[in-house]
């Protein structure tokens, strides 16, 4: 993947960058600073940063193992992307049961690029195996941004900008977050921004052409991509991937996702549209992109992790469309340093923040040359400060490792209890563990089915405690009756004891 940004006008050789000028004052086409004596051809080798990024591979997927292993999932998601992804393995249209009886995924977010997973998982058939390709993905990230950062700067900024990337919040919390298809858009995103650094422009187009299959939002980031395309004098190519971007953007949001969705709109509006159940005009989500503390430590430590050099780079524009939507959204989930949505603004903001450290090298402001020097030891400072609060520090815990204790060896129990091949309704802790050999219900979102099994976690932490887990299956599904199968600390296994209904595609079936 490295080696397709040779394309475009460079023709330098392998692992060097074009010579920018003669002199500490030179200026490029594109009116960036010079680099002065770090822009002298470099060979920078592969094998160190392919290293380092297996070892961070090895260390996001322990966590993320230790994690499923202790039943620890933080949301249903992991489930929906497995079953998604079966689907995909199976030749099958990506229904995901979880979301509802019979629903395409398609119509909630557009990401068909998942389906790459599914010769991994005709070979593992287990969400272990998602866990697997996004730590891959985000270690790949990391030798990108690395290299890049050692090809621009020299010495061994490169090293210490994986290690401080490999470290950031942004991945950390993604990881902790089990799968999510953004996992695709970090390697992408860092290739992309690696090409524009490199001016290699084509390769720029090339890697920015399958973000719009990531996920819905990114047609936007894909048409700044283009914004910068154009600014940097390449005003043709710029000017058409803008077009594509702001095309695909507008297509994926008011035709495709509508047209695979039941309700036929996308859903996601209103996290924009309403707080709870009151209506907010597009004027207060404008002004109020600001009005929470959390926005503003988000926004903080964004530029924070790169020692605040990143605003010295235009590709920090990239991080603008999903920090909007973020910002404008009226759902908290999306505004702090939690949750997975941070994970592809890291690449950007390291690489604006090399890109950053070169303009500054040659500044007339003698602080800022001088501040340019320690950026890097100073973001890997940063990076490593933050881990004692961060997930990865779980990781020198020797609790974590524990996978016998009495509520793992519970939830074991349970699933031992579900027949291979049910269709089984529960909640998260159980959600992920069923999903390769069994069709998957979230509990209450599945009226009328009838399923074989009701699984729970008693301590999941209900709105209202279930006193009489029996009669609480039955009051999800009136149409059966439900008996105790198993139960094993907190968790209850009730299994269908009257016929499943017959559904009204069957009664059609007969006549």
């Amino acid at each position: 993947m490295l080696e397709l940004n040779k394309s475009g006008t460079d023709r330098s050789e392998p692992g060097r960058l074009p010579a920018q000028g003669a002199g500490p004052d030179a200026r490029p086409a594109d009116g960036s600073p010079g680099t002065g004596a770090a822009a002298a051809p470099e060979r920078v080798p592969l094998r160190p940063y392919l290293i380092v990024g297996a070892i961070l591979c090895g260390l996001y997927f322990l966590y993320s193992y230790l994690q499923y292993a202790r039943f620890g999932s933080p949301s249903w998601d992991l489930g929906i992307f497995e079953q998604e992804v079966r689907a995909y393995a199976n030749f099958q249209a990506p229904i995901v049961d979880i979301k509802g009886p019979g629903y395409l995924i398609l119509g909630d977010h557009f990401s068909p690029i998942v389906a790459l997973l599914a010769p991994l998982y005709w070979i593992w058939p287990s969400a272990e195996a998602l866990l697997f390709a996004q730590a891959a993905f985000f270690a790949l990230g990391a030798v990108i941004v690395g290299r890049t950062m050692q090809q621009l700067l020299g010495g061994r900024s490169g090293l210490c900008a994986t290690v401080a990337y490999g470290l950031s919040w942004g991945i950390q919390e993604a990881v902790k977050s089990d799968f999510h298809e953004i996992a695709f858009a970090v390697p992408l995103l860092a290739l992309v921004c690696r090409a524009l650094l490199l001016k290699r422009w084509t390769a720029a187009v090339l890697w920015s052409l399958p973000l719009v299959l990531v996920k819905e939002d990114l047609g936007a980031t894909v048409a700044v991509v283009g914004f910068l395309l154009f600014v940097y004098g390449r005003r043709l190519q710029g000017a058409l991937l803008a077009a594509f971007g702001v095309a695909a953007f507008v297509v994926t949001l008011v035709v495709l996702i509508p047209a695979a969705s039941s309700a036929g709109t996308y859903d996601y509006w209103q996290k924009i549209e309403k707080n709870g159940e009151q209506d907010v005009s597009m004027l207060d989500s404008v002004l109020g992109v600001l009005n929470s503390s959390v926005k503003i430590e988000m926004l903080v430590f964004l530029i924070g992790i790169t020692a605040f050099m990143a605003l010295r780079s235009p590709l920090t524009l990239l991080i603008v469309p999903t920090l909007g939507w973020r910002l404008l959204s009226q759902d908290s989930n999306h505004w702090g340093m939690v949750w997975h949505y941070s994970a592809i603004l890291m690449p950007v903001l390291f690489l604006a923040m090399a890109d950053g450290v070169r303009r500054s090298r040659d500044s007339h402001r003698p602080w800022l040359a001088s501040y340019a020097k320690a950026a890097v030891p100073v973001a890997v400072a940063v990076a490593v400060a933050m881990t004692q609060h961060l997930p990865l520090r779980d990781l020198l815990r020797p609790e974590t490792y524990r996978t016998d204790d009495a509520r793992i060896q519970a939830a074991r129990a349970a699933l031992d209890a579900i027949p291979v091949g049910s269709r089984v309704e529960t909640d998260i802790t159980l959600m992920a563990h069923l999903t390769s050999d069994r069709t998957v219900y979230w509990i209450g979102g599945a009226p009328g089915t009838a399923p074989d099994i009701v699984a729970i976690n008693m301590d999941f932490g209900w709105a209202r405690p279930i006193q009489d887990p029996v009669a609480y299956a039955q009051q999800l599904h009136p149409e059966a009756r439900y008996r105790l199968k198993q139960r094993s600390g907190s968790f209850v296994v009730m299994e269908r004891t009257t016929p499943e209904p017959e559904t009204a595609e069957g009664r059609d079936a007969r006549g």
